[in-house]
């Protein structure tokens, strides 16, 4: 756990093991640096030159300082252009100098100084996250892993109540992005669902807020044959998580739900995953890590409004029990779906918890799952979708998006492809038949459950898992859609005009179905419907 603090001395009189100032483009000397400069005798400009050091983002240089100096080491960051100087810029840096000092225990910085553009403390809370986030490391299982030893960094230029809100904010939040990356990035053999829930439990405990964890014959009660239909496979038996926060100090104003996927391990089922597709499987649950991390800030984030989380939990695994092409399913709304590929499986579990949101009267919602290797194709690995069915809020959560630096693009859902979703035997098939535009048809699936509610549907597939450092990320599970659902939560208002209902759209089947009992079969827990 890193201390943070802000002073208003400069640079050259605050004592730490390292010193981290900017440079910005074309070698122009930041916040700070004149301490460096001073230093090496007014030098530092023709060491940048033979150096060949440009100021460019991502840069960074280190510097050793003589004796005399407060600060042992000093590391030059590269920002761009002064001009251009953003909280993503500022967060990368952050987490380049905590890579950079991970073998000290102290820095002093003058980052939070550098953008002309950006008040103080949205600076200083920028900064706080890039430290924060980049010194994250998974070493559970590392017999001979190192931790970051870095314990104090000093903000230096900045300071004031509203800095020191926005460091202790940045603070909340990345604690909720570690812990989201701690879930993620457990082994599956130590994550199952009850045991997911019950990390859930602790990590909400004194939160304020109300955890429910319901069973399998709870599950039964409410008719939600998705979650009960992919977890049967599994030894390990499913879990639905519902949190509830409502606000302590003041009159709740609307109601947001946050819906995240809760797969613990995917193996496909059935319709089975090859070796190499199922080696970072153990991320799948990376939506749902996501949402229950959101509601552990609500409280000290002084959320003045209510929020609910749905989090179904299972693992998809092939058995004599598991679910087979061609089963039917019934969801919690009572619609039927024709399971055709069992890979398919987070919409399924997705459509009983936005089904009960919806049943919920909240006021709009958010779902975040890995869902498909159409949109990494699509977007790539840093890009996550975004989709909905109301203009409005799904501009107001990319926005959020932006302005706290986890990129994503919007796509549609066109009319139509709804009929690639139309079965021969129930309401739904739960892939399309075209075997093309695999991320929009599974966001069409999913408005299905929605009712009129405004929802936003959020493809986190790429961006929830990175393939090595880089900026603010770890190597391995990112916490991807953490940072932007607090911001939503923190910005969210009501009313939102309602949705046009799915009954005025084109139907995604072209005539009634006879009502149908779907037989029952006998499994070791029950039936799935």
């Amino acid at each position: 756990m890193i201390a943070f603090s802000t002073t208003n001395q400069s640079a050259a009189r605050v004592r730490a093991d390292l010193l981290a100032v900017p440079i910005f483009a074309d070698r122009e000397l930041g916040p700070g640096a004149d301490a460096v400069d001073a230093a090496l005798g007014d030098g530092l400009v023709a060491f940048l030159k033979e150096a060949g050091f440009n100021g460019k983002p991502g840069e960074t240089l280190t510097v050793p300082l003589p004796a005399r100096s407060l600060a042992k080491t000093a590391v030059l960051v590269g920002l761009g252009p002064r001009a251009e100087v953003s909280t993503t810029v500022l967060r990368r840096a952050g987490a380049a100098v905590a890579r950079r000092a991970s073998k000290t225990t102290s820095v002093a910085t003058t980052l939070a100084a550098a953008a002309d553009g950006l008040d103080p403390d949205v600076a200083a809370g920028a900064v706080t996250e890039g430290f924060a986030l980049g010194s994250y490391r998974f070493l559970e299982y590392k017999s001979e892993g190192e931790p970051s030893r870095l314990r104090r960094v000093v903000l230096v230029g900045v300071g004031g109540a509203k800095v020191d809100a926005a460091i202790k904010n940045a603070q909340v939040i990345t604690d909720a992005v570690a812990w989201a990356r701690d879930m993620i990035n457990e082994p599956s053999g130590a994550k199952s669902p009850a045991q997911f829930a019950a990390a859930a439990r602790r990590l909400l405990a004194g939160k304020g807020v109300k955890v429910t964890v319901l069973t399998e014959a709870q599950m039964r009660t409410l008719k939600m044959g998705g979650v009960l239909g992919v977890g049967q496979g599994s030894t390990s038996p499913p879990r639905f998580v519902k949190v509830v926060y409502e606000p302590t100090r003041a009159k709740a104003r609307g109601t947001l739900a946050l819906i995240g996927k809760g797969v613990t391990f995917d193996s496909g089922g059935l319709s089975l995953k090859t070796a190499s597709g199922m080696e970072t499987m153990k991320t799948d649950m990376s939506g749902a890590a996501a949402v229950l991390a959101v509601m552990s800030t609500l409280r000290t984030l002084g959320v003045r409004h209510r929020v609910v989380a749905y989090a179904p939990m299972v693992e998809n695994m092939p058995s004599g029990n598991a679910i087979r092409p061609g089963d039917v399913l019934k969801m919690r709304n009572g619609t039927t779906v024709e399971v055709l590929n069992t890979d398919a499986e987070g919409r399924l579990i997705l459509a009983d918890a936005l089904a009960l949101a919806a049943s919920d009267k909240v006021d709009a919602m958010i779902d975040a799952a890995t869902l498909t290797g159409a949109c990494v194709v699509a977007l790539g690995e840093k890009v996550a979708g975004v989709m909905g069915n109301h203009a409005a809020w799904v501009e107001d959560v990319r926005a959020a998006s932006e302005r706290v630096g986890e990129p994503m693009w919007t796509l549609p859902l066109p009319d139509e492809y709804r009929k690639l979703l139309e079965s021969e035997v129930a309401d739904l098939r739960n892939i399309g038949t075209s075997g093309m535009g695999g991320a929009l048809t599974a966001g069409l699936f999913l408005e299905a459950f929605v009712n009129d509610v405004p929802w936003v549907h959020l493809d986190i597939a790429g961006p929830a898992r990175a393939a090595s450092d880089d900026g603010e990320l770890a190597k391995g599970g990112t916490g991807f859609a953490v940072r932007t659902l607090v911001e939503v939560a923190r910005t969210f208002e009501v009313p939102i005009p309602k949705a046009k209902k799915a009954a005025k759209k084109k139907p995604l089947r072209k005539k009634p179905l006879k009502k149908k009992p779907v037989k029952k079969r006998a499994s070791a827990r029950g039936s799935a419907r």
